[in-house]
């Protein structure tokens, strides 16, 4: 079998989230048929955000925004990413790739018919959108209208001290023989996680060969030269100096001084000048978990402001 899908049942003591499950199909070269799985609550009618989650979590990271997005009249799709969540889950590394994701996400959100959507990116859900949004510029775009960058930023092996970085993170998360999922999160939180916490953020990985994504992504970084994807990156970062639709980041203020420095978004996308950013005090890099309901409450502002 090349690719798992998690059973049904790992989700049905999840109280915290009341979501009703979604999916559609994409297409692989070499897999076949994928199934994706998405979140799609409030008005059809309303205007869409679509919100892509990061390493290790999946749309349960959202659970406390799309009352709050729904309730000011939006429509919120919230898509698991292939290997993650209730998504299908290639059970060999190597079919995890940067180009590969780039890809996937790009048919989910074509399947999914998104069209001018505010689109909020945390974490990877930024590094495949931002490189999607970049290699699309001329051809296609208006998938989003506004932009919110969380925790995120466009990996393309920027010196010595990343490349340190990354190799020091990689044997942290990759040396044990479960990857830690939850334990992750929890450890890149101000507050500690609760056990339904926990409970949602493993319930997608009944064991470890479902964890091929999650293991995958820490070798995915473009920490030197050598990862296939550092050039295109770096390509696709330069395109985005035509960026000109309204940018916000959002961060923690922690990660703000260190490797998520927000003014890079700011000198290089036209979109994010004029813009209210915002860093966040007593948040880690999870700060979808630390202080969602700011998070969803200064999208909010951020769209009205910019309509």
């Amino acid at each position: 079998m090349s690719v798992l899908r998690t059973p049904d049942e790992r989700f049905d003591a999840l109280n915290d989230f009341p979501f009703k499950p979604n999916y559609i199909d994409i297409t692989d070269d070499q897999l076949g048929t994928l199934r994706v799985h998405y979140l799609d609550e409030g008005p059809e009618d309303g205007e869409t955000i679509v919100l892509l989650h990061g390493q290790a979590t999946w749309s349960y990271s959202f659970r406390k925004f799309i009352p709050i997005l729904t309730a000011a009249g939006y429509r919120v799709i919230a898509p698991d990413l292939i290997g993650f969540g209730r998504s299908d889950k290639p059970v060999d590394e190597a079919e995890h790739s940067f180009e590969k994701h780039t890809e996937w996400l790009g048919k989910t959100l074509e399947g999914l018919g998104v069209h001018k959507a505010t689109g909020f990116l945390f974490d990877w859900g930024g590094y495949f959108a931002l490189r999607l949004i970049a290699e699309n510029l001329e051809t296609n775009p208006d998938i989003f209208s506004r932009l919110v960058l969380c925790t995120t930023t466009m990996p393309r092996a920027r010196g010595l001290i990343g490349a340190i970085w990354v190799a020091l993170w990689r044997r942290k998360v990759l040396t044990p023989e479960v990857f830690p999922i939850s334990a992750m999160v929890d450890e890149m939180t101000k507050r500690e996680l609760d056990e339904a916490t926990i409970n949602g953020l493993d319930a997608p990985y009944p064991d470890e060969s479902y964890k091929k994504g999650p293991r995958r992504f820490p070798s995915m970084i473009p920490a030197t030269l050598l990862n296939e994807a550092t050039i295109p990156n770096r390509e696709a970062w330069k395109k985005l100096v035509k960026w000109t639709k309204p940018t916000v980041t959002l961060v923690s203020e922690t990660l703000a001084k260190r490797g998520f420095n927000p003014k890079e978004f700011h000198e290089q996308m036209p979109g994010c000048a004029g813009q209210k950013h915002q860093t966040y005090p007593d948040t880690g890099f999870f700060i979808i978990e630390d202080v969602p309901e700011q998070l969803a409450e200064k999208t909010i502002e951020f769209i009205r402001a910019n309509n």
